[in-house]
């Protein structure tokens, strides 16, 4: 069987995994793809990548196609969220120096505390890298640690050099990076992005409208061979040869990748570990749905910090998510669909069962820190 050349870009990180693995495991050959992986050095290039046609469609941070759509960054062009393709994965990391202060006023790295972590940091003092102007990361760090913050791009793979060179105090990214930047005894880590919101919806598959309403069968295709790998990562027992794949792709050793994808991180060179609920999921709890409610909430925050109206902000951003494609293309396949593509987003507090459209589906709590409930529909 001759099969159909895709390319797909990607930035070299563990939540890149469901693109890997459709590849080396055969998902996307299953599905009669020829899947190409193109490794970009950064987000702005890879987003450059997909909007001028270099690439069929993109591993992206979830911000990017709302952001293009609207018209920030330099780009405006229809970019699609075809799906999620995994929540959670950010790091916050400080220098040792900033660890070392922090640690001799007493505070213990619990993990958990946002507001606590906040008080001992001090952030508004501190230059943090971060990956890309227009990510989740950045709108993780002004929910948690406010407006004023001397914030620096640096690509993710180099924020323990940028660290080193005292260019940056602290830093937020994906992970292996900050584990990486602890390897080195570079940094400790602070809080996991999903101490400041569970369930955050971190990448997804991208594509240009264009592309997927010129080629909807090629479309679906691809949808399937991500959402089955997803499936396929969520498994403990796939965690140690996921790790020895993605290794080979991302120049970091497996078992580090294995620690992170078990939820189990060393925060600092002297090996004390933490745990993180949630910390990365690529399937349960409907992770692969690219909820619209979860479109306003992005499209609300770029609104509010680049002068746009919200109403007509979050009106494009939820056109964004195609929670159409992914209900057309993935419920064949098995996929959970929810009954509403909108929630409250912040409001499930434990594991529990909601209306789908057959059945229920379970799924798993998405509070913010602070207990705020973002409703879509509120003005």
């Amino acid at each position: 069987m001759s099969l159909t050349p895709i390319s797909v870009g990607f930035l070299p990180l563990v939540d890149a995994a469901p693109f890997i693995i459709a590849r080396n495991l055969g998902f996307a050959a299953e599905e009669g793809l020829d899947l190409s992986l193109t490794r970009a050095p950064s987000w702005s290039a890879l987003r450059d990548l997909l909007a001028f046609g270099s690439v069929d469609a993109a591993h992206m941070l979830s911000p990017v196609p709302v952001a293009a759509s609207l018209g920030i960054g330099g780009i405006r062009m229809p970019i699609d969220a075809l799906m999620m393709t995994s929540q959670g994965g950010e790091m916050l990391a400080v220098s040792r120096p900033v660890a070392r202060r922090m640690r001799d006023a007493g505070y213990g790295f619990d993990f958990a505390d946002v507001p606590a972590a906040r008080a001992a940091l001090g952030a508004e003092h501190l230059r943090i890298g971060i990956p890309f102007a227009l990510s989740l990361h950045v709108e993780l760090l002004h929910r948690a640690f406010g407006g004023a913050l001397d914030l620096h791009t640096v690509p993710p793979p180099q924020m323990a050099e940028a660290l080193d060179a005292g260019e940056i105090d602290a830093f937020i990214v994906g992970e292996p990076w900050a584990s990486m930047a602890v390897e080195r005894g570079k940094a400790e880590l602070l809080l996991p992005g999903t101490a400041i919101w569970r369930g955050a919806p971190e990448k997804v598959l991208a594509m240009r409208r264009d592309r997927a309403d010129e080629a909807p069968d090629l479309t679906a295709r691809l949808m399937r061979a991500v959402w089955r790998s997803c499936r396929w990562l969520e498994s403990p027992a796939n965690r140690l040869p996921a790790s020895e794949i993605l290794a080979r792709h991302i120049d970091v050793p497996p078992e580090v990748i294995e620690r992170i994808m078990a939820h189990r991180l060393v925060i600092s060179p002297d090996g004390e570990e933490r745990r993180a609920p949630q910390f990365l999921q690529f399937f349960d709890g409907c992770a692969t749905f690219p909820w619209r409610s979860q479109a306003a909430w992005i499209g609300t925050r770029l609104a509010a910090r680049h002068g746009l109206d919200i109403a007509t902000a979050r009106g494009t951003a939820m056109s964004v998510f195609r929670t159409d494609l992914y209900r057309r293309n993935l419920g064949p396949a098995g996929a959970d669909l929810p009954a509403a593509s909108s929630r409250l987003e912040g409001a499930v507090g434990e594991p529990s069962l909601h209306p789908a459209a057959a059945g229920r589906v379970i799924l798993l709590p998405d509070p913010f820190f602070d207990g705020a409930v973002f409703d879509p529909e509120a003005g």
